[in-house]
């Protein structure tokens, strides 16, 4: 067993320089994004570790960490592990940062999904009317993260039986897209000389 090892298992976490944490953190991504759950899950309860001892339980760092061991659970589809993790980072980010912040936002969203993942509308909806209510306040900011909620959102409204607002929706979203996206036009809808 490595000295780093032995450190997590027994909780006795040295204090170390934030430059250290976002290297362990990016690490994890790393391993997150190559499917490496076991290692990017060690990595980030480490860092998680290390941010609550060095800040605080509710410190914005902190929810950045729960966020990102979230998403790990969240990915494995373990909804139980994550639908906490995400209470939890909403709730520091509701404190920490302006209730009506991009953060905030992310969070419901993420939360919002979760749900939907699970066929639980009834509890996604309001989120991503939240969510939504946050991001199209400053659109230049908060479009292209509103689009991809906008989607999920519509495939809410149509397993709900919905059409109708799902339709009105999705204009919303092509409305934005065109608007402020400026996602470039396929060849095959381009205009002929």
């Amino acid at each position: 067993m490595s000295p780093s090892d032995h450190a997590f298992q027994s909780g006795n976490i040295p204090a170390i320089d934030t430059d250290v944490v976002t290297g362990l953190n990016k690490l994890a991504e790393f391993y997150f994004n190559h499917d490496a759950y076991v290692q990017a899950e060690r990595l980030y309860q480490l860092v998680l570790t290390m941010r609550e001892k060095a800040f605080g339980p509710e410190h914005a760092d902190v929810a950045d960490s729960l966020a990102n061991l979230a998403a790990l659970y969240d990915a494995q589809g373990n909804y139980a592990q994550a639908e906490p993790l995400y209470q939890r980072t909403l709730a520091i980010y509701e404190k920490a940062k302006e209730p009506e912040s991009f953060l905030v936002a992310t969070s419901l969203d993420n939360l919002a999904d979760l749900y939907h993942a699970q066929g639980e509308y009834a509890q996604a909806e309001p989120l991503y009317r939240r969510a939504l209510a946050i991001w199209e306040a400053v659109p230049e900011v908060g479009y292209p993260d509103a689009l991809i909620a906008m989607e999920n959102y519509v495939d809410l409204l149509r397993k709900t039986k919905r059409e109708r607002e799902a339709i009105e929706l999705e204009i919303r979203a092509h409305f934005i897209r065109v608007t402020y996206v400026q996602e470039p036009t396929p060849e095959s809808e381009r205009p002929k000389n």
